[in-house]
């Protein structure tokens, strides 16, 4: 099972829509912190640091099978050995895959006490807290993280992907705007900014950026799976498809532009009786 962007049941309306935005924005805070650039092609897979089981393929592109197999690999070797580095990254990034966020953040608070200076620890730490719903806590993490004489474009770039979900978008793109300036035409800051913009209703300028993200060489299925979502909320469904074919299986792209249909349907059915009770529609722009 790749990694969905869209919610397996639909939501309301205009929530499903933030959701589907905040998840992919998740997806791809602080995804490379403990990789090297080199690496980014496997964004998402485990860190080859340390003495964590290495696995055969990017976890991104793994099957639920696969996931379930990888968690149950890095779990043992965790329990062998919950103080190794390398492995305490590896597995909550593998369940936080697993959609198991408050195990992912118990890991990584045993993690961030034998390394509290570690940058990619604490990096991986405040990824944790926001996945777990505690963003103003993963806000500080990350701050603290980040060292002014050397910034990291990743910590930006996680940073402005939580103060997006705080809903203070205008500090968010100009975090990101700063990881750019250190790291230009980095596909997944540019994915985050496209998917800022879907989180305030500017579809256009949203799919501007992530085409050009997902034309940069290093760009991976997230980028493309979040284009595609973008162009499917913008009613281009074949078009969407086609984009979520390359990523895809056959079905699991269908499924996702159904699920784009049906919220649409509903939005606009909601928009159509705000509309009748006289109260402000929240409507996709």
């Amino acid at each position: 099972m790749t990694a969905n962007l869209l919610p397996p049941a639909p939501p309301a309306p205009y929530r499903g829509l933030r959701q589907a935005a905040c998840c992919a924005l998740l997806s791809f805070a602080l995804a490379s912190c403990a990789t090297e650039r080199h690496d980014r092609m496997t964004t998402g897979s485990i860190p080859s640091a340390g003495s964590a089981p290495s696995l055969s393929k990017p976890l991104d592109t793994m099957t639920g099978p696969e996931l379930a197999m990888a968690e149950r690999s890095m779990g043992a070797a965790y329990e062998r050995n919950p103080k190794e580095r390398a492995t305490g990254l590896a597995y909550a990034n593998i369940l936080r895959m697993n959609g198991k966020n408050t195990q992912a953040l118990a890991v990584m608070q045993q993690v961030v006490i034998a390394y509290p200076s570690d940058r990619a620890v604490l990096a991986a730490y405040g990824k944790a807290q926001a996945g777990a719903g505690q963003l103003e806590q993963a806000l500080a993490t990350i701050t603290r993280a980040q060292t002014p004489d050397r910034p990291d474009w990743r910590l930006y770039s996680a940073e402005g992907a939580v103060l997006d979900q705080l809903g203070r978008s205008e500090e968010a793109r100009r975090k990101y705007r700063m990881a750019l300036e250190s790291q230009p035409n980095e596909p997944s800051v540019l994915s985050n900014l496209g998917m800022s913009y879907v989180l305030s209703g500017d579809l256009s300028t949203a799919e501007t950026y992530l085409r050009t993200a997902s034309q940069q060489p290093f760009a991976d299925s997230r980028v493309r799976q979040n284009l595609a979502l973008v162009v499917g909320l913008q009613g281009r469904f074949a078009e969407a498809e086609q984009i979520a074919n390359r990523e895809l299986s056959l079905a699991q792209a269908q499924a996702n532009v159904t699920y784009l249909r049906d919220m649409l349907a509903q939005q606009n059915a909601w928009a159509k009786l705000a509309d009748k009770d006289g109260k402000p529609k929240q409507a996709i722009r």
